[in-house]
């Protein structure tokens, strides 16, 4: 599979689902297999990024997996969008821990005028004073505002497709998935680079994680997160097992095998479905998060430093002058 991949070939269904259900005797083989292709396109280079909640709660939406969404009880932090000094002290932190990438997220259905004018005003700050790439992540988003914030300074713009596009009503009714494809490609025609993923684990079968990876593969999206869910008692998904350790490097590995060129990202969800095999994670991503999350804790930052640094691998710190 690797060899076919480096010579330009495409994997087929069958063959992706091959991947996902391989014995765990396998697991190494695979690895070493994505990491042939990992190390072909970014060699030992990790990428870290950071996030800041930038408001939180409030959300009219009714994903079933978010704590911040209107038909969730868990108690989680309530305010509107943080000023611009908070959001600056944030780039800052990012810094510290070595991020090249700082995520401004915010929850919502989308950014209100007086929302998007908050955040421009920040990034224009940051990018004037930090090599920090600045990645936004608002919600649902029409052209004209993602070329408001192209021509701010942002980088990036994040959307998830979330889950296949078959299984995307037994998650969330309050908006539908062509919305979400939508978004990611009116920010590409703003110019923005687009950042879409999945968040495995939502009852999806292993032929449609193979097919959310072609789906990614279709919108072209330069990042990619892979989100494990992480169930938070209070929200309407808090009884849905763990994805095991094994399956989750299975579906890494997949995602690098279908999407060869692109930043793999091992995100939300990483330090409790991966648990102790985590550093393995790296021989097909090539991006984390450091840090916490939105409304859950991350591991400590220099725990990912080691993990980095024991695998003989090196952080791409702030790498503002590439793509």
């Amino acid at each position: 599979m690797a060899d076919k991949v480096l010579n330009g070939e495409i994997l087929s269904i069958e063959e992706g689902v091959t991947v996902l259900q391989a014995d765990d005797d396998e697991v190494l083989p695979i690895m070493q297999a994505a990491f042939r292709v990992r190390k072909q396109y970014y060699g030992k280079k990790v990428k870290l990024n950071m996030i800041i909640n930038a408001k939180s709660g409030l959300c009219p939406e009714d994903c079933g997996y978010c704590s911040q969404s209107t038909v969730s009880s868990a108690p989680v932090e309530k305010y509107t969008l943080l000023d611009k000094e908070t959001l600056l002290a944030g780039a800052k932190e990012a810094m510290n821990r070595k991020a090249g990438t700082y995520c401004i997220v915010a929850s919502g259905r989308g950014p209100t005028d007086g929302e998007l004018e908050q955040v421009i005003d920040a990034v224009k700050e940051i990018t004037s004073t930090m090599p920090l790439k600045i990645c936004a992540c608002l919600g649902i988003l029409n052209q004209d505002k993602a070329k408001r914030l192209k021509e701010a300074g942002v980088h990036r713009y994040n959307h998830n497709i979330n889950t296949h596009k078959d299984n995307h009503g037994n998650i969330t009714s309050s908006h539908a998935y062509d919305q979400r494809v939508q978004t990611v490609e009116d920010v590409k025609g703003a110019g923005l680079s687009p950042c879409s993923g999945v968040i495995i684990g939502m009852g999806e079968t292993d032929v449609q994680i193979v097919e959310m990876a072609y789906a990614l593969r279709d919108i072209d999206a330069d990042s990619i997160p892979v989100n494990f869910l992480h169930a938070i008692p209070g929200t309407p998904l808090e009884n849905y097992s763990r994805t095991k350790p094994m399956k989750s490097l299975k579906v890494l590995a997949l995602m690098r095998f279908i999407n060869p060129t692109k930043e793999i990202r091992v995100s939300g969800g990483r330090e409790v479905n991966l648990r102790t095999l985590q550093p393995l994670a790296l021989y097909a991503a090539n991006s984390i998060f450091v840090g916490d999350y939105l409304t859950t804790k991350g591991q400590e930052v220099i725990d990912d430093h080691h993990i980095i640094e024991d695998l003989g691998f090196e952080i791409e710190e702030n790498a503002l002058a590439e793509a």
